[in-house]
């Protein structure tokens, strides 16, 4: 069994007040996060990078001097040819900016001024699992701590009665699984990892109390665990013990605190109507966008939206109009509604997936059933909020939206620069196991400063 080396490099308090670092290594631009990470990789061609010529060489085979033997997925490998594929979707210039929207985002597009884009974004891997672990925890391979888990690690929680990581999952979603460990600790202490807020009754599995068993009992029961813990810690020395003496407490104060913010029966119609209709359905990925403002109301310090559903191979028009008509409008008025409250200054929002798709056909070239394949080389996020420069369209891909001709940033610079706006330098937030330090970024990850207001 894998055992932490230095068992002084694990948190020996609770999950609220500072983190490991005491402080910020340097002044936080932001103080709070929101990820909604896009499961299954957007098509960036049909919705943020424009493309003309696509247009005019539509069914014309993906020429070998922009391919340049690039691998392709299984899914593909066999075709026998690789039509390149238009958008049938158009595309205009928005605000002073003049960012490129597509129509499938109207709501997106009225925001654009207020938005970072990012354009060239690659990663490594090809395939799903790998990709979305690699964005979450640096790796490809699981185990490592989520980037929520780093930063509760690093800066601990500005709320005793919230955790300082927070997942909210859209409900009744298809697509690519998504597994708890891309939420998950890893290695480091179990306070830190993501909790699950779920639609329904008991947000929270478990926290709940059993019929008969009164909040006083409850108490009483936590206390007697409490003291029984405390004594296998002095004999054994093991961390974990005050770990899960900290999830214990926090679960115990979670029980009129998760009730609370998770209630969003007082917000006023205005607030409902900004965020869409499926805001009042409790799970669907508008309802989760409101539930993130009232959790960064109450200084929860990393809320990460999942939302399946992006992994167009086939029937691409269908589908990216349903899941840009569940995205766009919530996804502005999060953003809107920020700004608003004054939140936006120091509250960081990430809208992207894990990867891109391909400028051909994946199958044959139909209007309603063509799909588009993975590719990792070159795609598209947003950002928007504290510490990033608004209103600008950073780095560029080719006329095929196949390789990036300018800025390039990788998955580890996007996670240096993120870790960067919190305060955080990433090379020196780690954490030792088994013999040797880790880090989110690995041994890799370069600030993008362009960006940076």
């Amino acid at each position: 069994m894998s055992q932490i080396v230095n068992p002084l490099n694990a948190m020996t308090f609770n999950n609220s007040g500072n983190g490991i670092l005491g402080r910020p290594h340097f002044p936080a631009k932001a103080k709070r996060v929101i990820y909604l990470l896009q499961s299954g990789a957007p098509s960036q061609m049909d919705l943020f990078d424009y493309k003309p010529l696509l247009d005019k060489m539509h069914g014309q085979e993906l020429p070998d001097s922009i391919r340049k033997g690039q691998r392709l997925t299984g899914m593909t490998a066999g075709q026998t040819n690789l039509p390149l594929a238009r958008s049938v979707f158009n595309f205009k210039q928005h605000g002073k900016s003049g960012a490129w929207v597509s129509e499938l985002m109207p709501h997106v597009a009225e925001i654009a001024d207020d938005l970072t884009f990012v354009k060239s974004m690659y990663t490594e891997a090809i395939n799903h699992d790998p990709a979305i672990t690699f964005f979450q925890t640096g790796s490809q391979f699981a185990g490592r701590p989520a980037i929520g888990s780093w930063v509760s690690y690093g800066l601990g929680s500005d709320n005793e009665n919230l955790p300082s990581f927070v997942v909210l999952v859209t409900k009744d979603k298809r697509g690519q699984p998504l597994y708890s460990r891309l939420w998950g600790n890893g290695f480091l202490p179990s306070q830190h990892q993501g909790i699950q807020f779920r639609a329904g009754k008991d947000p929270v599995l478990y926290l709940t109390n059993p019929d008969g068993v009164s909040a006083e009992m409850r108490k009483g029961q936590l206390e007697s665990l409490e003291a029984l813990q405390r004594i296998q810690a002095s004999i054994t020395g093991d961390p974990e013990i005050d770990a899960r003496l900290a999830q214990y407490e926090m679960a115990y104060r979670m029980q009129t605190s998760v009730p609370e913010v998770t209630d969003t029966s007082k917000e006023p119609d205005y607030i409902y109507d900004m965020y869409g209709p499926d805001s009042r359905n409790p799970g669907t990925y508008a309802a989760n966008c409101l539930l993130a403002r009232r959790l960064i109301e109450k200084d929860v310090k990393f809320v990460q939206l999942y939302h399946q559903g992006w992994d167009t191979h086939n029937n691409l028009v269908p589908q990216i109009k349903r899941q840009a008509k569940e995205t766009d409008q919530p996804t502005a008025a999060l953003i809107k509604d920020l700004k608003q409250r004054g939140l936006l200054e120091d509250t960081l929002v990430i809208w992207g997936g894990e990867f891109g798709r391909t400028n051909y056909s994946q199958g044959s070239l139909k209007y309603n059933t063509f799909g588009r394949d993975h590719h990792p080389k070159c795609f598209t996020l947003f950002m928007a909020g504290a510490g990033v420069k608004p209103g600008i369209t950073y780095g560029a891909t080719d006329d095929f939206c196949y390789n990036i001709t300018e800025n390039p940033v990788h998955v580890h610079d996007f996670q240096a620069t993120l870790m960067h706006l919190l305060g955080i330098d990433h090379e020196r937030l780690n954490f030792k196991y088994q013999g040797r330090r880790f880090r989110l970024t690995d041994v890799h990850g370069h600030v993008v400063k362009d960006i940076l207001a």
